[in-house]
C-alpha cells in the first residue's frame, strides 16, 4: 500500500535490493522468503522479538536521488504481488515524467506530493468505510496478522503483546494477535517457527494462574489442548480483553449475534499510541456494563464520562467523597465507601442545573434541582464549564415529559388517549380493566375488615419507618440510596410498598417512564396471535400459584396472560419458558400489569441475563457458580453433595423460581424483596446457608433422594411470622410432610445468618466466577447438540459417528464463519433455537458450495460451482434458500454411500428442473412444463411397448371394477372412521421415488449431463478409459434417443387407441442407420459440449499436463475433430448455442443406466467405494491456518522475473 513518505537513512541495513532504476530502489527484508543464511535467521529472530516488521513490512519501495544520501519510503507490502504492482505503476506513470526534471529537490516535492495524493484519493473512493483511526504502527501490525495467517480483510485486529508461548517446558518468546474471531500467536527463533491460532468459540476456559512450573500466565483450554502464555508487561488488561472475546465468541454461539463494532463512539481527543478503534470500542462496553450494572440502568444507556466530585448529603450533614457519572439519559454518583451513598438523577427528572458560587470551603460547586423540588450540590469538581455543557447538551435531547417519578400510575393514561368507554369496547388492555390501576392484592383486600392485631401493628411500623426515611432521603427514582435503605429492606418492605420500591431498585420505574403506551401497544399487537409460546403459556395459566385466590377467577388469569404473550412478542429470542408464569403471578400481586411487565423486562434481561431462554443457560451457569461457592466455603459438605449428585438438581429451581416454588410464598417473597435490591449475591448467600443449616443431616445421607426430602422438608418450614395475609396453603410442603413436622425457621434469621457467614460474597466475583461457567456450560451445550444430531443422523445415513461428528464441526464451522465474516443478519436469522438440534444451523449456497467443493466425491473442476448449486436446489426443499445439516448429510451420503443406481439417479436429477435452472438450459422452461404435463397425465408416445402395457394394465383394471361394482356398493355403506383414518395415514405416507417416476431427459439437457461427466474424470488414474467410455455411452444414447423420436413421432400420427397390440422393442441396426443423418446435428452438439467442457480452465490448472487427454474423445465412436495437445479451443459455446436443438428427442433414466452398464470402466467408477475421512482431513487443515515460510506470492514473482 502506499504510505506517507518517511526519512530512510540506511537503505541497505537488514534488506536486500531486487530491483532498481535511477529513481527508485524496490527490497525484501532479509529473512523474509526463501534462503538467507544465517543472516536471514538472524534478522526474522530480530524482527519477532523486537517488532520490527511490525512497523515495516516484508517488501518496501524507496525513492532516491542520486545527490542525496537520503531515501523516501514510499510504499509498503505484505507479499510480492501487492508491491510489484505498485512497482510496475510507478515505472509506468512517474518514471518518464520526474526524468526531465532538472534538480533531485524537485523530484523528491513532485514524487512526495504524488504519493500523498494517491493515498487521499483512496480515501476519497471508499467514502463508506469507516474512517481510519488506526496510528500506522498498529496497521503493519494488523497487516502482519493477516499474512502470517492467512486472514481475511474482514478479520479485525484488536490488539496485539509481546509474550511467551510455553510448549512443553520451553517457552518460545513471539506476539500474541488478539482479534475479534481467534487468539493467534507467531514466534520465529533461530529457524524454528511456531504458530497457533485458536477460534474464540472453541475456548472451553480460559484463565489467570500462577504456578511453579508457569509464572503469572493465561491458560487458554480448547476441548483437545491447553495453551499457556506468559511474561507479558501488562497480564491483568490482557486477560480482561481475551475474557471480553471470549463472551463475544460465546455470545455467537448463544443466539448468533455477531460483533458489530460500535459506530457512534465518539473520536478520541488526541491519537492513541498503538490503540485501535475496535480496542477503544471494547474498552467503552466494559465500561458502560459496569455503569449500567452499577445503576441498573437500560442496555441501550451509554457512559458520556465520569469525574472525581463531592456530594453534600443533608441527611448526614456532610460531604461524601465519589465519582459522577454522566450518561445519555442520566447523572449518576456512588461514594467511594461502598454503601455509603448512591444516587440517580433521570435527566427526565432535570429542572435547573446552575453553577454555584465558588468558595475555599466549596469549590467549583455545581446544583441540580429537579421537577419534585429536589436539589443536589455537586463540589470539587475538576472542569466544571465542560461538565455543564455536556450536561446541558444532554439536556436538550431529552424530550420534555409533562409527569414524573412522584406519580407512575399516572403514565397509563397516556397509553389510551382515547375515553375508557370507546377504547374498552376494541382494545384488550385499557385503563378501565381493574388490573391497569390496581395490584391484584389490593382488589381482593379492599372489602377487608381492618385488621388490629400485633401483626398488623408491625405492618404500620414498617409503613411508618419507610415514610420517616422517604421524608428525610427523598421518595422516587431520586432518593438517596444509603446503608439505612439496606437494613430496611432486609427487614421487609410493607406490602403497599413493595410494588413501588420494586420498579425503583430494579431501575424498571425508569424504563417504564421512557415508553409510555408501549405495553398497551404490545398487548393489541401480540394477543390473537398463535405461536409455540402463547400454547405454552395457556397450558401453564391454571397452574400459576393456584392456591392464591388471586388466579382462581379471571381477572387474574386474564392479566397474567396478557403479561407473559406481551413479552413473547416484544421478545421472541426468549418467547416463554417456564417459571416465568410463577414470577410473574407473583409480581402481579403487588404491582398493576404494566408495571409487572417492565419488572419481567428487567428480570429476564438484565438481573437475570439468560436465565429464560429455550435452554436456560443463565441458571445453569449460576448452577456451576453455586457448585464453585460450594467447594469454597463448605468443602466437605461439596464432596459428599457430588457424590450424590444433590447440587445440580436443587439450583435449578431454587434460582429459576427465586424459592418462590419451594418455600412458602409469605417468606419468599422477602427474598425477593432483598434480590431486587441486592441482585443475585442474596439468592446465592441463601442457598449457601440452607446447606450450612443442613450440613450434618446432609452428611449422613446415602442417597440424592434422602437428601432432597430433608432440604424439601427444611425450606416447606421456613416461615414469616410477621406477615398479614392470611396463610396460603404451600403445595410442596403437602406432597413433603412427614410424620413428625420438623422446628420452624424465621426466614428474618434464615437472611441475617446468610448475611453473617456469607455476607463477604462480591458482585465483580461472582460476575467473573459467571464468566468461567458460561464457557463451560454452552460448549457443554454444543457437545450434546452434537450427540443429539449425530444419533439422529445414524438411522439416516451410512457414515459412522465419528464421520458425523466431523460432518457436524465442519457444517457448524462454516455457518459461524457466516457470522463474522459474512453478513451478520442473514447469519443470524438463520439460527432459530426453537428448532430441533438437526435444523438449527443453516448454510446458504456459497456456503454450501465450498464444503461441497471440499467434501464431495464427485469434482468437475471449473464445472463444480454449477454441480453444487444444482444439488442445493434438490436439497433445498422448502426453498427458503438454506440447507439444513439433515439436507446436507442426505445429499453426501448419496453420493457416497449409495448403491450405482442411487448415484446415477441422482446425477440424472441434477440435470432435469429444478436442479438445472433456466439460465444453464435455455430450454428448461420448456422441459419444465413438457416433463410436468408429462407427470400429471400418462404420455402416449413413450414407445408402443409402454402403451401397449398401459393398455393391458387399463383394461384389466376395468374388468376388475366392472365384477366388482356391487361388491362396491356395499362397502360404501360400511364406511366407517377407521377407514378414512387407513386412508389418510396412506396420503401421509412418504411416496418411495423409483426409476420409472423420474421424467425424461431432453437433448439440451443431455448435454449438460455429458459435459458433467466430461468434467468429473480428470484427476483420476484411468481416465482415458473413462473418457472412451462415456464417448461411446453419449453417441449409443443419442442414437436411442432418435430412434424414440421417430416412434414418438409415428404416435403422434395416429390415435392413440388405434396403436397396434403387436408391438416389440425398437430395432436397433435398421432405426441407426435410417437416423444417421438425423443423429449427425446431435452427435456434433454433444461433441461441441464435451469440448466446451474443456474451454477456460482456472488460471491454477493452465499448467496442467492432463490437457491432452481430452483428445480421446476423438477416438469413441463420436464424429468429432482431433483436440490436440496444445488446442485451446473457443467459440464452442456460441456455435452450441447457435445451433438449433431437436425438442422431440428425450431419454429415460432406464436407457441412461442400461446404456453406462456396458462400460466396465464407468461401472467400476461409480461402484467404487469412496473414503470421507482424507477429504474431512485436508478440509481441516485448510480451515486451520499455517503460515508457509516460502510463500506463493514469491514462486509467481519468480516465475514473472524470469
Amino acid at each position: 500500500m502506499w504510505i506517507q513518505p518517511e526519512e530512510v537513512l540506511l537503505a541497505g541495513a537488514l534488506w536486500v535490493s531486487e530491483r532498481a532504476n535511477p529513481f527508485f530502489i524496490l527490497q525484501r527484508r532479509r529473512g523474509h522468503g526463501r534462503g538467507g543464511g544465517l543472516s536471514g535467521l538472524l534478522v526474522g529472530t530480530l524482527d519477532v522479538v523486537l517488532d520490527s516488521s511490525a512497523r515495516v513490512a516484508p517488501y518496501r519501495i524507496l525513492l532516491q536521488t542520486a545527490d542525496s544520501q537520503i531515501y523516501w519510503n514510499i510504499a509498503c507490502g505484505s507479499n510480492r504481488k501487492e508491491i510489484t504492482e505498485h512497482w510496475d505503476w510507478l515505472e509506468s506513470n512517474l518514471l518518464q515524467t520526474i526524468s526531465i526534471f532538472d534538480s533531485d529537490e524537485d523530484v523528491t516535492t513532485f514524487v512526495k506530493g504524488k504519493i500523498c495524493g494517491l493515498i487521499a484519493e483512496e480515501k476519497r473512493v471508499q467514502p463508506g468505510e469507516e474512517p481510519e483511526e488506526d496510528c500506522g504502527k498498529f496497521r503493519e501490525a494488523e497487516l502482519k496478522m493477516r499474512r502470517l495467517f492467512r486472514m481475511p480483510e474482514e478479520e479485525k485486529l484488536v490488539n496485539y503483546y509481546s509474550c511467551s508461548y510455553w510448549k512443553g517446558r520451553v517457552p518460545r518468546q513471539g506476539w500474541l494477535y488478539l482479534s475479534v474471531n481467534h487468539l493467534c500467536f507467531y514466534s520465529f527463533l533461530l529457524g524454528k517457527e511456531v504458530t497457533l491460532v485458536v477460534q474464540w468459540t472453541e475456548v472451553t476456559q480460559l484463565e489467570k494462574n500462577a504456578t511453579l512450573v508457569f509464572p503469572e500466565s493465561v491458560r487458554v483450554s480448547t476441548r483437545h489442548e491447553e495453551h499457556f502464555f506468559s511474561m507479558f508487561l501488562n497480564i491483568n488488561d490482557t486477560f480482561k480483553l481475551m475474557e471480553q472475546l471470549a463472551n463475544i465468541a460465546m455470545r455467537q454461539l448463544l443466539d448468533n449475534e455477531a460483533f458489530s463494532a460500535d459506530r457512534s463512539l465518539p473520536k478520541p481527543c488526541k491519537t492513541l499510541k498503538n490503540v485501535s478503534a475496535l480496542k477503544r470500542d471494547l474498552d467503552a462496553r466494559a465500561k458502560n456494563e459496569r455503569y449500567r450494572t452499577m445503576f441498573r440502568l437500560t442496555q441501550d444507556e451509554r457512559l458520556d464520562g465520569h469525574t472525581d466530585c463531592t456530594l453534600w448529603t443533608p441527611f448526614a450533614k456532610m460531604h461524601v467523597v465519589g465519582q459522577l457519572f454522566i450518561s445519555n439519559n442520566y447523572i449518576c454518583f456512588n461514594s467511594r465507601e461502598e454503601e455509603l451513598c448512591q444516587l440517580i438523577i433521570p435527566l427526565r427528572e432535570v429542572s435547573i442545573v446552575e453553577k454555584a458560587d465558588s468558595s475555599s470551603v466549596l469549590p467549583c460547586p455545581v446544583s441540580i434541582s429537579t421537577k419534585n423540588k429536589m436539589t443536589f450540590l455537586f463540589a470539587n469538581l475538576k472542569d466544571r464549564d465542560f461538565l455543564v455543557q455536556r450536561i446541558s447538551d444532554f439536556l436538550q435531547r431529552t424530550p420534555d415529559s409533562c409527569w414524573g417519578d412522584a406519580s407512575p400510575l399516572s403514565l397509563i393514561g397516556h397509553s389510551a388517549p382515547a375515553s375508557s368507554e370507546s377504547v374498552s369496547r376494541g382494545r384488550h388492555y385499557h385503563s378501565g380493566l381493574p388490573t391497569a390501576s390496581q395490584a391484584l392484592l389490593q382488589l381482593y383486600q379492599q372489602d377487608a375488615a381492618e385488621d388490629l392485631g400485633p401483626r398488623a401493628m408491625k405492618e404500620k411500623m414498617k409503613e411508618e419507618a419507610w415514610n420517616i426515611h422517604f421524608s428525610e432521603f427523598g421518595r422516587g427514582v431520586c432518593m438517596y440510596r444509603t446503608s439505612r435503605t439496606r437494613e430496611l429492606v432486609l427487614n421487609g418492605i410493607p406490602e403497599r410498598l413493595r410494588g413501588e420500591l420494586w420498579l425503583l431498585f430494579s431501575g424498571a420505574q425508569n424504563e417504564m417512564a421512557s415508553h409510555p403506551g408501549y405495553y398497551g401497544d404490545l398487548v393489541e399487537q401480540a394477543m390473537g396471535l398463535c405461536s409455540l409460546a402463547t400454547e405454552e403459556i395457556e397450558r401453564d395459566l391454571h397452574r400459576s400459584m393456584p392456591e392464591h385466590r388471586a388466579f382462581q377467577n379471571e381477572t387474574g388469569i386474564a392479566a397474567l396472560r396478557r403479561v407473559l404473550t406481551a413479552y413473547a412478542h416484544r421478545n421472541p429470542g426468549i418467547g416463554y419458558c417456564q417459571a416465568m408464569n410463577i414470577v410473574t403471578s407473583v409480581l402481579l400481586l403487588y404491582c398493576t400489569e404494566e408495571e409487572a411487565f417492565w419488572l419481567l423486562v428487567a428480570l429476564c434481561e438484565r438481573m437475570l441475563p439468560d436465565y429464560y431462554n429455550t435452554r436456560v443457560v443463565g441458571a445453569l451457569v449460576d448452577q456451576g457458580v453455586f457448585e464453585d461457592l460450594t467447594r469454597a466455603f463448605l468443602p466437605l459438605l461439596y464432596e459428599h453433595m457430588q457424590d450424590l449428585g444433590v447440587i445440580s438438581t436443587i439450583s435449578l429451581s431454587w434460582f429459576l423460581t427465586l424459592f418462590l416454588s419451594v418455600m412458602p410464598f409469605d417468606s419468599a417473597v422477602l427474598l425477593v424483596d432483598c434480590f431486587f435490591y441486592e441482585g443475585i449475591k442474596v439468592i446465592f448467600q441463601v442457598a449457601l446457608s440452607v446447606l450450612h443449616d443442613n450440613m450434618d443431616a446432609l452428611l449422613s445421607c446415602s442417597d440424592e433422594g434422602e437428601a432432597m426430602t430433608i432440604l424439601g422438608r427444611y425450606l416447606d418450614n421456613v416461615v414469616n411470622k410477621q406477615t398479614v395475609a392470611p396463610p396460603i396453603p404451600h403445595l410442596h410442603a403437602l406432597l413433603t410432610s412427614g410424620d413428625e413436622p420438623p422446628p420452624e425457621i424465621d426466614v428474618f434469621d434464615l437472611i441475617k445468618s446468610s448475611y453473617e457467614k456469607f455476607g463477604s460474597l462480591r458482585s465483580d466475583v461472582i460476575e467473573q466466577m459467571r464468566f468461567k461457567q458460561r464457557l463451560k456450560v454452552i460448549q457443554s451445550l454444543e457437545d450434546t447438540a452434537k450427540r443429539s444430531v449425530v444419533r439422529a443422523m445414524m438411522t439416516e445415513s451410512a457414515f459412522s459417528i465419528e464421520e458425523l461428528e466431523e460432518l457436524y464441526c465442519l457444517f457448524k464451522a462454516q455457518h459461524m464463519t457466516s457470522c463474522y465474516w459474512g453478513s451478520s443478519s442473514s447469519a443470524a436469522e438463520r439460527h432459530d433455537p426453537s428448532l430441533p438440534y438437526l435444523e438449527q444451523y443453516r448454510i446458504d449456497p456459497a456456503q454450501f458450495t465450498q464444503l461441497f467443493t471440499a467434501l464431495a466425491p464427485w469434482l468437475c473442476g471449473g464445472h463444480t460451482p454449477s454441480l453444487s448449486a444444482r444439488l442445493f436446489r434438490i436439497l433445498d426443499q422448502n426453498q427458503d434458500g438454506l440447507v439444513n445439516f439433515k439436507e446436507f448429510i442426505t445429499g453426501l451420503s448419496g453420493m457416497y454411500h449409495g448403491d450405482m443406481t442411487d448415484k446415477l439417479k441422482l446425477l440424472f436429477k441434477l440435470h432435469l428442473p429444478p436442479a438445472l435452472c433456466p439460465e444453464e438450459a435455455e430450454s428448461a422452461l420448456e422441459a419444465t412444463h413438457f416433463f410436468t404435463e408429462d407427470t400429471i397425465q400418462e404420455s402416449s408416445c413413450v414407445s408402443n411397448l409402454d402403451i401397449l402395457g398401459q393398455q393391458e394394465v387399463t383394461s384389466g383394471e376395468e374388468g376388475k371394477d366392472g365384477g366388482g361394482d356391487s361388491e362396491e356398493k356395499k362397502e360404501e355403506k360400511v364406511k366407517d372412521y377407521r377407514y378414512y383414518l387407513r386412508m389418510w395415514a396412506k396420503e401421509k405416507e412418504p411416496k418411495r421415488e423409483t426409476i420409472k417416476d423420474l421424467p425424461r431427459m431432453n437433448q439440451e439437457q443431455f448435454i449438460e449431463l455429458c459435459k458433467t461427466l466430461y468434467n468429473m474424470f480428470s484427476e483420476e488414474p484411468l481416465e482415458q478409459q473413462l473418457y472412451h467410455s462415456i464417448a461411446t455411452v453419449a453417441s449409443l444414447l443419442l442414437r436411442i434417443g432418435e430412434v424414440g423420436k421417430k416412434f414418438n413421432n409415428g404416435c403422434k400420427k395416429t390415435n392413440s387407441s388405434q396403436t397396434p397390440p403387436t408391438a416389440q422393442a425398437p430395432p436397433t441396426a435398421q432405426a441407426e442407420q435410417e437416423g444417421s443423418a438425423e443423429g449427425a446435428s446431435g452427435e456434433s452438439q454433444v461433441c461441441r459440449a464435451l469440448a466446451d467442457a474443456q474451454l477456460e480452465p482456472d488460471e491454477e490448472a493452465k499448467d496442467d499436463t492432463s490437457v491432452s487427454s481430452y483428445s480421446v474423445v476423438s477416438s469413441g465412436s463420436l464424429q468429432c475433430e482431433d483436440i490436440a495437445d496444445d488446442t485451446v479451443l473457443i467459440g464452442s459455446g456460441e456455435q452450441r448455442r447457435g445451433s438449433v436443438l431437436d425438442a422431440d428427442w428425450s431419454i429415460t433414466f432406464e436407457q441412461v443406466l442400461a446404456s453406462l452398464l456396458t462400460e466396465p470402466p464407468l461401472v467400476d467408477y461409480f461402484e467404487k467405494k469412496r473414503d470421507i475421512q482424507a477429504k474431512m482431513a485436508a478440509c481441516k487443515a485448510q480451515r486451520v491456518v499455517e503460515r508457509q515460510i516460502s510463500s506463493a506470492s514469491d514462486h509467481e514473482l519468480t516465475q514473472h522475473s524470469i
